[in-house]
Parts: structure tokens; C-alpha cells; sequence
């Protein structure tokens, strides 16, 4: 058995939610609902393969309308005629003893047009993202915002009546609710934009409305958790003194976790590369004492996990769940010299990684060591 001080230990959330263990699946875009948003049978193998041994598993991102998809194949929860299919995604990691985290979102700007009703890209303001052939959104109305606001409580709902345990807003990633709370993406007037405390506005709506759907429908405790990016690249952009000021107020609305976006766990600012304290350990310094804080990115072997929870109560992993479904098993079981750390390349079967996930993950440069055997 594992001797490992940190990883095996359960972990209370304020909702009362126990995870089993203090590793979580992160969400990652799959590609693998049907086109009406239902969750397919290839996408239930490649969730129950990977539940069990985390304590809970946090789902690619699901939108909560029609105008806030981003991927092709994404789950959808904007409909009540989805949530018998959200139940089997909630039942077949239940079923492995994991906790199951709907994760809920609209994606805003980034969304492909052809995804959306009319081509109808929206966001806080009419500012394309500076990236090649991004579309000019056209600005969100009184009207659309108050109504995306109630969606993510509908979404929210849904999640309740479909048996997950939570859902995690999904705030990060330059999707909606950072667009908001950006300089960049957000020049409005009114009440939802201009100063730091206005662009939060926006964020904080969602979280309400959230938090309303639960204390209206969940008959059991129910997990409710942010996650963010700290900063943008963006010059007007998301600074990590605007992001502390936004994680001192979200500490306070009653919520489970932060979850901090990083493609590495110990990155320091993506804005100056002169400052090179963690961001994380900003953040947990700032609110850790408050609110739990998750982290997540490149950490690769159970030593690099164990140093993140000694920072930290919780980690979730991603890339490397994808290329060893068994990491936090092996870990438990002592076989620690047999996770995998590479993807291999005759193994997509066993890894349960069904295309179209397969061609997209392996055609992104340099994101996984590969092996042909």
C-alpha cells in the first residue's frame, strides 16, 4: 500500500461533501457528446474508465444555451430532454465510487459560429479575441445577460435532478465569465462593466443564481465550486491584482473550492516575466484560509502531487489521467513504477479514448510524450 502522506486523505468540502481522496479528474474538452448534446455511450467508456480512483470527477465543460457552445461534441445541459442522459454520465462514475462535478459554462467570444443559432457569436462587448480568425461577437443585451444568468441556474438544476454531486462554473479559460470580468473583452458603460468591482458583476450574478438553484432543489449537499485563469496576456487585460481582488470576493459567497487554471501548478506570471512567485501560492496566501483552493497542471508524478497538497488540499490532473486512466490506483496499490508516462500509441483501446478525442489530443504539439509501443 501507499505510504503517501496527503493523497489517500478524504477531504470535507464546506457544502459537507467528503471527496475520498484529495485527487480529482480535471475537466477536459472530449468532443465525444452527440450533436444534440446527449452524452454518448463512447464518452460513458471513457468517463467510467477513468472514475474510481479520484475522489471526484470533474466533466468537460457543458453548456448551459444554445448561444454558449464551444466544441463540437460538447455535453449539453441547456434542456430539460437531457438530463435522463446527464443522469447515465452521473450514474457510470457513481457507479466506480467517484464523485461526479458537472462542470457548466458558455464560452462566449470563442464560440464557433457555426455552432451557434444565426452565427450569433456573443460577449460582454463587441471586441474579437486576439487570436487568427476570431469573429467580432456583438455586445450581450440587458435582456440576454439577465437570461444566461438564469441558465446557469437552470443548468444548475438540471445537474440536481440529473444526481450529481456538484457542479464547478467555469470561469476561466477566456471563456463567458472571464470575458466579463476582462479589460479586454469587456469596454461597457452600464452596470456590467468599467471598474474592477463592476466587471465582477457579472460572475457574481452566475454564482447567485447557482447557489439559488441549490437551495431550491438539492435534497442532499451539493458542491459548487469557480474556476479561474489569474491572468491574460491581453494588454488592456486581467491583471493578478484584479484577480485577487476577484477571489477576496468570491471567498466570501459560500462556495467549495477555487479551482486556478495553470498549465503548470507552480507558474508564475504569464504578464511579467520578472515575477516569478507562483500564482498560486498567491491565491491560496490571499483566501486559503477562507475558501479550499484547487490546483491543477503538469504534474506528472505522484512526487509532484504530494508537493501541490502540501501547498494546497486539493489537485485535480488531467493529461496525465489521459495516458494512465489507473494513475491514482497505482499510486494507491504501491506500483507506482508502472504508470504510464507516455501515450502510447497501440493503446487507444485500453486507454478508452475514442475519436474523435484521440486525433484532437495527439495533433497538439508537443502536449504528451509519445510512444509507439
Amino acid at each position: 500500500m501507499s505510504d503517501r502522506k496527503y493523497m489517500f486523505d478524504s477531504y470535507s468540502l464546506p457544502s459537507g461533501v467528503t471527496l475520498k481522496n484529495r485527487v480529482l479528474l480535471a475537466p477536459m474538452t472530449n468532443f465525444l457528446s452527440n450533436d444534440d448534446g446527449s452524452v454518448s455511450d463512447k464518452e460513458l467508456e471513457y468517463y467510467k474508465r477513468r472514475s474510481g480512483g479520484v475522489g471526484a470527477v470533474i466533466t468537460a465543460c457543458a453548456n448551459v444555451n444554445e448561444y454558449g457552445k464551444g466544441f463540437d461534441g460538447e455535453i449539453g445541459v441547456h434542456r430539460d430532454d437531457l438530463i435522463p442522459s446527464l443522469s447515465k454520465l452521473a450514474d457510470a462514475i457513481h457507479e466506480k465510487g467517484s464523485k461526479a462535478i458537472l462542470q457548466i459554462f458558455h464560452g462566449g467570444r470563442m464560440c464557433p459560429p457555426h455552432l451557434i443559432p444565426n452565427e450569433d457569436v456573443v460577449s460582454a462587448s463587441a471586441v474579437a479575441a486576439l487570436r487568427p480568425n476570431s469573429p467580432t461577437p456583438r455586445e450581450m443585451t440587458e435582456e440576454e445577460i439577465q437570461q444566461t444568468i438564469a441558465d446557469f441556474g437552470e443548468a444548475t438544476r438540471r445537474a440536481i435532478e440529473a444526481g450529481f454531486d456538484g457542479v464547478e462554473i467555469h470561469g476561466a479559460n477566456t471563456y463567458l465569465l472571464q470575458q466579463f470580468f476582462s479589460p479586454h473583452s469587456n469596454r461597457r458603460e452600464d452596470q456590467w462593466g468599467g471598474s474592477v468591482e463592476d466587471r465582477m458583476n457579472f460572475p457574481l450574478a452566475v454564482v447567485e443564481s447557482v447557489k439559488a438553484a441549490v437551495s431550491q432543489h438539492a435534497k442532499n449537499e451539493f458542491v459548487v465550486g469557480y474556476r479561474l485563469s489569474p491572468e491574460e496576456r491581453e494588454e488592456p487585460g486581467i491583471t493578478m491584482d484584479d484577480t485577487l481582488q476577484l477571489v477576496d470576493v468570491l471567498a466570501k459567497q459560500d462556495l467549495d473550492y477555487l479551482h486556478i487554471s495553470l498549465s503548470s501548478f507552480n507558474q508564475g506570471s504569464m504578464r511579467d516575466e520578472n515575477d516569478t512567485r507562483p500564482r498560486i501560492d498567491l491565491i491560496q496566501e490571499r483566501v486559503g484560509n477562507i475558501i479550499p483552493v484547487m490546483g491543477v497542471g503538469s504534474l506528472h508524478t505522484p512526487d509532484d502531487v504530494e508537493g501541490a497538497l502540501e501547498k494546497v488540499p486539493m489537485v485535480s490532473l488531467g493529461r496525465e489521467m489521459l495516458m494512465e486512466p489507473d494513475w491514482v490506483e497505482k499510486v494507491a496499490k504501491g506500483e507506482e513504477d508502472q504508470i504510464r508516462t507516455a501515450m502510447k500509441l497501440n493503446q487507444q483501446e485500453e486507454l478508452a479514448i475514442p475519436e474523435p478525442m484521440w486525433t484532437n489530443i495527439l495533433s497538439v504539439p508537443n502536449w504528451f510524450p509519445k510512444e509507439e509501443e
